[in-house]
């Protein structure tokens, strides 16, 4: 049976395909009943998506979703039940964008010295509206012939060792916790099987996030295998993490897995949702 919670997604005010409200939409149409929100390090879709959540009966959660540099590697951070308002959470957001435009310019500048050109432009052109990510790149790149798909594009650039890439410092794990909890939030470490950190490194990483205030991981998320869904649901009881679920969706094509369509957690986790009055009467 597929769950009715999703609590990790993406419009175009990131690097989604779909604005604000089409994204409720599709999710409504999907079976949908509690959503978040969790653009990359920006909160402006959140007045839209809460409006059309309304219209659509779908109980809506603020959420974000927070770069974060730790130990030299991405890893990313949601926020969830965030309050927009709240000045630090805000203003680092805002400095976060600002570095995203630094960042794009270097990228574009290493896609210009092995010839391909005018990607700063295009880029922008895919962001419309949003954040500049490597996504935004990698559609132009596949736009323009450099690439079959998205997913070619991070084999052949903008990763490590390729053609764009570019390292950046985004903001300490700490820093990007106290940012969510100090809002009223609840941090989450966003599909910890994607950060390939072996069981050493894994453990160092949930023992800091946990002891600078972070609440839940992903467990079910649509990156991870169900063989992960299980081990990192067992991770979550040893840490004493509870555990959430989101289908990190993007938009069609753009997406591991579609919405409404991402299996409930194992029995043996406790959900981040557990008490949560939106979530009241939702199976």
């Amino acid at each position: 049976m597929a769950s009715p919670i999703d609590l990790h997604c993406h419009s175009i005010v990131s690097d989604g395909t779909l604005s604000p409200t089409q994204l409720v939409e599709h999710a409504a149409a999907r079976g949908v009943r509690v959503l978040a929100l969790t653009d990359h390090d920006d909160l402006g879709g959140l007045n839209e998506a809460a409006e059309a959540a309304r219209a659509h009966d779908i109980a809506f959660i603020n959420g974000v979703e927070i770069s974060v540099t730790w130990h030299q590697r991405t890893i990313h951070i949601v926020g969830l039940k965030i309050t927009p308002t709240h000045a630090p959470l805000a203003q680092g957001l805002d400095a976060i964008r600002a570095g995203r435009h630094t960042r794009a310019e270097k990228i574009a500048a290493e896609l210009d010295a092995v010839g391909i050109h005018d990607s700063l432009a295009g880029a922008y052109r895919h962001a419309q509206r949003s954040i500049i990510s490597r996504s935004h790149f990698a559609r132009f790149l596949v736009e323009t012939g450099h690439a079959k798909d998205v997913a070619s594009v991070f084999k052949k650039y903008l990763v490590k060792g390729k053609p764009g890439y570019q390292e950046h410092h985004w903001v300490g794990l700490e820093e990007a916790v106290n940012w969510i909890t100090g809002s009223g939030g609840v941090a989450v470490l966003a599909h910890p099987g994607r950060y390939d950190l072996g069981r050493t490194n894994m453990a160092t990483l949930l023992g800091e996030f946990r002891a600078v205030g972070g609440t839940a991981i992903e467990v079910v998320t649509s990156s991870h295998t169900p063989e992960q869904y299980s081990h990192f649901a067992q991770l979550a009881h040893q840490f004493g993490f509870k555990a959430s679920l989101g289908s990190d969706y993007h938009g069609p094509g753009h997406t591991y897995m579609d919405m409404g369509r991402l299996p409930n957690l194992p029995a043996n986790c406790e959900p981040v949702w557990q008490g949560w009055a939106e979530v009241e009467g939702v199976r």
